[in-house]
């Protein structure tokens, strides 16, 4: 996790440049109080919807809990709600695009199950079971492989406990 964060800031500089040339091009195109009224609007559309999602997670999530499901996919899709409508909410026409398109349903669900494979990989089989109930798993049909048998463990000393002591390589 730690890796990722040395990028955020060459990522805030990044779209903070890539924002200035869409207000730019689309100021060029459309007149600059156009422009402004178009952040304005998308940002005003954001704070909006990002009560509305914040709820809307909120209802899913509690429903799943009530209902003794997992809760997992309720708070992905409200997290991907949420999301959406923060990045409408910041001022800026790209930010506010991507957003846009977090809200759209199908590239919604496409979001929701990244952001739930992400999740999978990330925490234990028992914690991704019990966030987003069992796993689907796809199966290859192929050549049966040879079961490997278990190692026998070796016995010493007749199996009684022997004393001793534990060193850690590198410390002697």
């Amino acid at each position: 996790m730690r890796r990722g964060l040395r990028f955020v800031p060459i990522a805030l500089l990044l779209s903070v440049v890539v924002e200035l040339a869409a207000f730019v091009l689309v100021g060029r195109a459309v007149g600059f109080g156009a422009a402004v009224l178009l952040v304005f609007a998308a940002s005003l559309l954001g704070l909006v919807l990002l009560r509305r999602e914040g709820m809307r997670a909120w209802r899913g999530f509690r429903t799943a809990a009530q209902a003794g499901q997992p809760p997992g996919r309720q708070v992905t899709d409200g997290l991907v709600g949420l999301a959406g409508a923060l990045l409408l909410a910041v001022p800026g026409l790209v930010s506010g695009l991507v957003g846009l398109l977090l809200l759209v349903p199908p590239l919604r669900r496409l979001a929701r199950s990244g952001v739930q494979r992400t999740a999978e990989r990330r925490v234990s089989s028992m914690v991704a079971g019990d966030l987003f109930g069992p796993r689907t798993v796809r199966v290859r049909q192929g050549a049966p492989q040879p079961t490997p048998q278990p190692e026998q463990p070796v016995v010493v000393d007749g199996g009684r406990a022997i004393e001793g002591e534990i060193i850690e390589p590198g410390r002697h």
